[in-house]
C-alpha cells in the first residue's frame, strides 16, 4: 500500500481501495483537503498511474507537492473520452475554483481588452474587461488598464473617432439633439457623427475599420487609404480636408517607422518567454502582425514555486489564450512544452486555422525569443524591486511610528476609523486594517448608525467602537470557554468527573450572523473580531479621542495604544492626538510616519464615504420610487438592478423601462411621467 503517513486521510485503508478503482483512462483528478476545499486539480491520460505517483517515496516529490500531499484528505475524478477534453475539463474547473496549488495567471479575469463595436450605427472604441459574442470586435488582452488608456488615446488622435467615455450613447443622442457638436470635434479629437452634415456614416464605418486594421498591425494598408484620401481631396480643391488628412499620415507613418519590421516574418505570431526567480514568474508576449511587432504586454504568474518551465508555459498558454479573442497562426515559444499536440488541436479549434506551436533554435526568431525573455526579466526586476521598496518604506514608517508613540513593538496590526454622513443623514463609518504597513482589504468592515440622531461625530465614534469591540470580547471569551472545556474533558479523563456550569445568553442585540444561523456558523462569525489592534487610530481631534478611550475602558481594552488623526485646513498638515498627552504630534514632512499615517487616513476615509454614498442614494432611489403608484418593492427591484441609479431610469426610454421584467407600457408611461 503506497505511504500516506504524510497526508490529512482519516482512513488509508479506504482510500488505497478508492484509488485501485480509479480506471486507467483519460480524465481529471480533484485533490480536497479535510475541509473538503478543493486545493488542486489536474489532468492525465492514465488516472489510476497518475494519482498513485503522488504518494511513493517523499524525494521523488517537489517541496510545493510535498507540501500539498499533506494536506490530501479526499479526491474526486470525472472520466474523459479523450486527453483534449480532460484538458478543457481542467481549464474550466481551474478558472472556477482557482486552487491553491494550480499555477495561476494573476488576476485572469480582469485583463482588460479594446471592444470596437461593429454592430452599431455609429461604432465606439472603448477599453472593456468582458468579452461576449456580441458582433463586436475586441483586441487584447491587455496587462494593465493604463496600456489600454495610452492605445484609445492614440487611436483617437490618429482617427478621431467618438471618445471611449466622453460620447456614450446618452451624450451622443443630447448633441444630436443640440444639433451642435461638443468640444472634441473642434479639437480635431472627433468627426462629429453627433450632428447629421458633418460626416456620413460610411466615411466613418472607413475609419473605424482603419482603426482596426491598424490594431492588426496593417499600417501600409492604412496609410495608402489615407494617402488616396487626401489626394482626392486636393483634386477636389478642398485643401483643409486635405491638410487635415495630411497629418493624420504622417502621424501613422512615424508611428508605423517605430515599429520593428522582421526580415524573415511576413505573419501573425505571437512570442512568448518568461523570467521566473524565488517563487515570482513574468510572461513576456510580443504580437507580431504583418511582420511588425505592433504590442508587447507582461504578465504575471502565481503558484510557480517548483514548477517545470513546460508546466509554467503550458498553464500559461490554456489560461491566456482561453480568454484571448484572437489566435495567430504560430506561436513561438521559449521552451518546449507537454502535450503541445493536445494544446494546438484546442487552439485550432477556438481559432478555427491551423496553429502551429514552434521553438526556434536560430535566426531571427530565436533573438525574437531573446527579446521577450530580455523583457520579462526587466518586468520581474521590477516587480521585485516594487515589492522591495513598497516593503522598506512600510517597514521604516511603522519603526518610526513605534518610536514616535512610545510603543512597546512594532504595531503589526493597524485599524483607523472614520465615520461620514450629510447633515447627519445616513451616517455610517468604515473600519479599515493595515498588516505590517499594507492595506488588508478582506478585514475591512462597514457599520450604519443606530442610535446617534444628527451629525455628532464623537457619539456616532462611540457607538461604534463599543459595537465593534464587544464583538471582540464576546470572541475572546468564546475562546477562553473552549480553552476551558478542553481542559474539564482532561479533568474527566482523569478524575472521572467534569462539572458544568450555565454562561450567560448570547447577546443578539448586535448580530454578527445571519438570523437562523447554527452555533457553529456565529461562533465562525465572531471569531473574526478577536484580532486586536496593536494600534488604533480614529479621524478626529481632541473630542473623538476621549470617546474612543470611553469606549475601550468600558469593555477593558483601554491597554491598546491609541490616536487621533488630526488634519488642518485643505489637509496639508496631520497631527497626532494622544489622549493623555496634552500637545499634540506634529507630523514633519520628511517623516516616514507622515506617509502611513495618511494613507491609512485617506484609505479610511474613502471607505466610509463610498458605503455613505451607496446608503444614500439606495435611499433617495427607493423613497423616490415608493411614491410611485404601481412601482411595488418586486418592479422597484427589477428597476434598480436594471438601471443602476435613478438618473438612470430618468434616461431610459419608455420601451427600455417596458423591457424591464415585471414591467409593462403602461407603468413604464406611468413611471415616466412622474420622474
Amino acid at each position: 500500500m503506497p505511504d500516506f503517513s504524510a497526508t490529512a486521510i482519516a482512513d488509508p485503508v479506504a482510500f488505497d481501495e478508492r484509488l485501485r478503482l480509479v480506471p486507467d483512462t483519460p480524465g481529471v483528478y480533484l485533490w480536497k483537503d479535510a475541509q473538503g476545499q478543493l486545493i488542486y486539480v489536474g489532468k492525465s491520460k492514465r488516472l489510476r498511474d497518475r494519482m498513485r505517483s503522488y504518494f511513493g517515496a517523499p524525494r521523488g516529490l517537489s517541496a510545493k507537492t510535498r507540501r500539498m500531499v499533506s494536506h490530501i484528505a479526499d479526491f474526486e475524478i470525472i472520466v474523459t473520452q479523450s486527453e483534449l477534453e480532460a484538458l478543457l475539463l481542467e481549464m474550466n474547473l481551474i478558472k472556477q475554483h482557482r486552487p491553491r496549488y494550480n499555477i495561476l495567471l494573476k488576476d485572469d479575469k480582469s485583463y482588460p481588452y479594446i471592444k470596437v463595436t461593429l454592430q452599431d450605427t455609429w461604432p465606439r472604441v472603448f477599453s472593456t474587461r468582458r468579452v461576449a459574442d456580441d458582433g463586436a470586435r475586441y483586441f487584447g488582452p491587455y496587462a494593465s488598464a493604463g496600456s489600454v488608456r495610452k492605445t484609445l488615446d492614440l487611436l483617437n488622435r490618429l482617427f478621431a473617432f467618438r471618445p471611449s467615455f466622453e460620447c456614450k450613447d446618452d451624450k451622443f443622442k443630447h448633441y444630436r439633439k443640440l444639433g451642435r457638436p461638443c468640444l472634441y470635434h473642434q479639437m480635431k479629437r472627433c468627426l462629429g457623427p453627433c450632428v447629421p452634415g458633418l460626416v456620413t456614416e460610411a466615411e466613418y464605418r472607413a475609419t473605424i475599420e482603419a482603426v482596426c486594421r491598424f490594431l492588426e498591425g496593417k499600417t501600409d494598408q492604412v496609410v495608402r487609404d489615407l494617402r488616396r484620401q487626401m489626394e482626392q481631396a486636393s483634386d477636389a480643391l478642398e485643401f483643409e480636408r486635405a491638410a487635415y488628412v495630411r497629418d493624420r499620415l504622417q502621424a501613422i507613418e512615424k508611428i508605423s517607422e517605430r515599429q520593428q519590421v522582421l526580415r524573415t516574418v511576413d505573419e501573425d505570431q505571437d512570442v512568448i518567454a518568461f523570467a521566473r526567480e524565488d517563487g515570482s514568474a513574468v510572461v513576456q508576449v510580443l504580437f507580431i502582425r504583418g511582420g511588425k511587432l505592433v504590442n508587447a504586454e507582461p504578465f504575471t504568474l502565481q503558484g510557480t514555486d517548483d514548477e517545470t518551465d513546460a508546466d509554467l508555459l503550458a498553464s500559461f498558454i490554456t489560461q491566456f489564450y482561453d480568454h484571448a479573442p484572437n489566435v495567430p497562426p504560430t506561436l513561438l515559444l521559449a521552451d518546449h512544452i507537454e502535450e503541445p499536440m493536445i494544446i494546438a488541436s484546442w487552439l485550432e479549434q477556438k481559432a478555427g486555422h491551423r496553429v502551429e506551436l514552434s521553438v526556434p533554435r536560430r535566426g531571427e526568431k530565436k533573438q525574437l525569443i531573446e527579446l521577450a525573455a530580455k523583457n520579462a526579466h526587466q518586468k520581474l526586476e521590477e516587480v521585485r524591486q516594487q515589492w522591495l521598496n513598497s516593503e522598506q518604506r512600510a517597514v521604516a514608517g511603522l519603526s518610526a511610528l513605534r518610536d514616535l508613540l512610545d510603543l512597546a513593538t512594532l504595531p503589526q496590526r493597524i485599524e483607523c476609523y472614520d465615520i461620514s454622513n450629510t447633515q447627519g443623514q445616513h451616517s455610517v463609518a468604515s473600519m479599515v486594517v493595515f498588516e505590517r504597513g499594507e492595506p488588508r482589504p478582506s478585514a475591512y468592515r462597514r457599520f450604519k448608525i443606530k442610535t446617534v440622531t444628527g451629525a455628532n461625530d464623537v457619539a456616532s465614534l462611540h457607538e461604534v467602537l463599543v459595537r465593534r469591540f464587544k464583538r471582540a470580547a464576546e470572541a475572546l471569551s468564546s475562546e477562553e470557554s473552549a480553552t476551558n472545556d478542553e481542559v474539564q474533558l482532561v479533568q474527566a479523563d482523569l478524575f472521572g468527573g467534569v462539572s458544568t456550569g450555565a454562561g450567560d445568553p448570547d447577546d443578539a442585540a448586535d448580530s454578527v450572523a445571519a438570523p437562523g444561523a447554527s452555533d457553529a456558523e456565529r461562533d465562525e462569525a465572531l471569531a473574526k473580531w478577536a484580532d486586536l489592534p496593536d494600534l488604533l487610530l480614529v479621524d478626529g481631534g481632541r473630542g473623538q479621542v476621549n470617546a474612543a478611550l470611553d469606549a475601550l475602558k468600558s469593555l477593558g481594552f483601554e491597554r491598546i495604544p491609541l490616536a487621533g488623526v488630526a488634519k488642518g485646513p485643505d489637509r496639508n498638515r496631520f497631527d497626532l492626538v494622544l489622549a493623555h498627552q496634552p500637545e499634540a504630534i506634529v507630523l514633519e514632512r520628511n517623516s516616514p510616519v507622515l506617509g502611513l499615517v495618511q494613507r491609512i487616513d485617506e484609505e479610511a476615509h474613502r471607505f466610509a464615504i463610498t458605503y455613505h454614498r451607496k446608503v444614500r442614494s439606495k435611499a433617495s432611489l427607493s423613497s423616490s420610487l415608493d411614491t410611485i403608484p404601481g412601482i411595488g418593492p418586486k418592479r422597484k427591484k427589477a428597476l434598480i438592478k436594471a438601471f443602476g441609479s435613478l438618473d438612470g431610469i430618468r434616461k431610459a426610454s419608455i420601451e427600455e423601462l417596458a423591457a424591464v421584467p415585471g414591467m409593462n407600457r403602461k407603468a413604464a408611461e406611468e413611471l415616466k411621467g412622474m420622474l
